[in-house]
Parts: structure tokens; C-alpha cells; sequence
């Protein structure tokens, strides 16, 4: 049997096994939103113990299905829950539920940056001193080509590579070596079942924790959107419309149209949009984190 912590959260260990242990979170009830109300105040007002650990243990699932997204970096699955756990129980900690959105929302990001600064640290191609851009791709190569070459095994076509150098700020040569990279790391992920290639993980948690996960997701979104109606409105009017222009709109226009249009150089045009988005994103961060959505570093 999986060992537990305080006899309630069960804990994966060398000893117990994966399927063992999803088929164990499997059984704690999922909580309605009063509930998981009351139960968050009563901890963070009267420290109950047995308030925190259902909140722990309602979203144990959460914590595997957002753990089986980072399969494809070829690292244990079960390391990857167990570290997402801390995140969980860190976010528990730091939860406060007048804030007005679910546990699972907030929750997310502490648990993705567990997982992924778990993910860091094991992988040796992403060391101390990559670039934020690299990092970007090594996190975003597998959403973005399977949006744009779905199914696609081995290298990618040229003008998909290009596409996604563009679109991660990366050189295409950095994205056709992580690619490579990724690709290797997957051929030894876990063995399919069933003639839709279903991987034996996915049967073992329970798709009701589909509905949760989507709903967190888009409740994250939300506040993202929020956070970015905010922030624009640090910007002048010209910063604006070209941030708009370059990198908001669905057809973004060219350096060429906004320079013929605002009567400057394209190169001034570009300092300008990147000027504004990091405006921007630094007005996000900050807010972000004064709101208590971000985990602490």
C-alpha cells in the first residue's frame, strides 16, 4: 500500500505501485464549491489539520491528470505527481478563498511550477543560464506542433520549423534540435493499449477530473485576460494600438505597414512593440503576484 502522510494523503513510493496509488486518489470525493469554501476557512482561521488534507486529497487527481500532460519529456511519471503533490500542498497552504475563484484555479500554477521546475532540473539540455526563450520552447514545442503538424513523427517540415522559431522567439535550428531531442525522449514512454493507442495511465484516472481541469482552465484564462485588460492600460496610445497591431490581432501587420503608417522606421516601430510588451508583461507579473496568484520563488 502507498505510504500516507497523516494517515489521510496517501504518498507515492518505490514500494507501491503507480496504478495502485491513482486507483486509491480515485476515492476521495470531489468537493462542491461551499464546501471547499468552509473547509478553506476553517484552515486558514482555525489551522484544522483535517480541513487542509480534504482539500489535498480532493485534488490529488488534479495533480495527476496536469502530470500526465509533461509525459512526453520521458521522466517518471510518478516522480512528476509526487512533485506536483508539494505543489498542491503548497498552494493549499497559501490558498485564500475570499479571493473568489476555486482551489483548483489557483492550485494550477503552483502545481505546474513544481512539476515543471522538477522537469528543469532533471533535464541536462535545460541548464542554469538557458535563455528564457529556450525555455519557452522546451515547454511549448509539443502544444504549438501539434497544432500545426498534428500526428507528425521524426523532423519537422521546413516551414513548420520556421513557424514555430517565429512564434517562441527562437532560432530554427533550436527548435529542430528539441524537436529531435523531445522525439527520442518519447519513443520509450509507457507501452499503448487498445487499438486507439491509449497509454495505460490514461485509464487509471478517473475523465470525471476532465470537467474540473477544463473548468480551472478556463477560470485561469479569465483571470489572465483580466490581468491584460489591466496592464494595457499602462500604455500610451501609440505603445497600444502597435502591441495591438504586432502581437494581438489575429492577422498581426508587418513592421512595413506600421512604419508607412505611423510616418517612423520599421526598427523603431520594433523597439516600440517591445518596449510595450515588456511593459506589459512586467505589469502582469506583478500584479499577479500581489494578487496572490503565482507561486512565491
Amino acid at each position: 500500500m502507498p505510504k500516507t502522510i497523516n494517515n489521510n494523503v496517501p504518498a507515492l513510493s518505490n514500494e507501491g505501485g503507480l496504478g495502485e496509488y491513482l486507483a486509491q486518489i480515485k476515492k476521495f470525493p470531489m468537493l462542491d464549491a461551499e464546501e471547499e469554501y468552509l473547509l478553506a476557512k476553517n484552515w486558514k482561521n482555525t489551522g484544522n489539520v483535517k480541513s487542509a488534507e480534504k482539500l489535498v486529497t480532493s485534488h490529488l487527481r488534479l495533480v495527476a491528470k496536469i502530470a500526465m500532460g509533461y509525459k512526453g519529456y520521458g521522466l517518471p511519471l510518478n516522480e512528476m505527481i509526487s512533485e506536483g503533490n508539494v505543489g498542491l500542498m503548497q498552494a493549499v497552504k497559501k490558498f485564500e478563498p475570499e479571493k473568489g475563484f476555486r482551489l483548483a484555479t489557483y492550485a494550477m500554477w503552483w502545481i505546474k511550477a513544481s512539476i515543471q521546475e522538477y522537469i528543469l532540473r532533471s533535464w541536462s539540455l535545460v541548464k542554469i543560464g538557458t535563455t528564457t526563450a529556450q525555455k519557452k520552447l522546451f515547454f511549448n514545442l509539443k502544444k504549438i506542433k501539434n497544432q500545426i503538424a498534428p500526428k507528425t513523427e521524426g523532423d519537422l517540415k521546413n516551414e513548420h520549423v520556421s513557424e514555430i522559431a517565429k512564434k517562441l522567439d527562437v532560432s530554427e535550428d533550436e527548435v529542430v534540435s528539441m524537436n529531435r531531442r523531445l522525439s527520442g525522449k518519447e519513443k520509450s514512454l509507457n507501452a499503448q493499449i487498445g487499438e486507439d493507442g491509449d497509454e495505460w495511465q490514461d485509464w487509471l484516472v478517473d475523465k470525471e477530473m476532465d470537467h474540473e481541469l477544463k473548468f480551472a482552465q478556463n477560470e485561469e484564462m479569465e483571470q489572465r485576460k483580466d490581468l491584460l485588460k489591466e496592464s494595457i492600460k499602462i500604455l500610451n496610445d501609440r505603445e497600444r494600438e502597435i502591441l495591438f497591431s504586432r502581437r494581438l490581432n489575429d492577422e498581426p501587420k508587418t513592421l512595413e505597414e506600421l512604419s508607412k503608417l505611423y510616418k517612423i522606421s520599421r526598427e523603431r516601430i520594433r523597439q516600440i512593440e517591445n518596449k510595450a510588451f515588456e511593459k506589459v508583461q512586467k505589469y502582469m507579473l506583478n500584479s499577479a503576484k500581489s494578487k496572490n496568484l503565482l507561486p512565491a520563488n
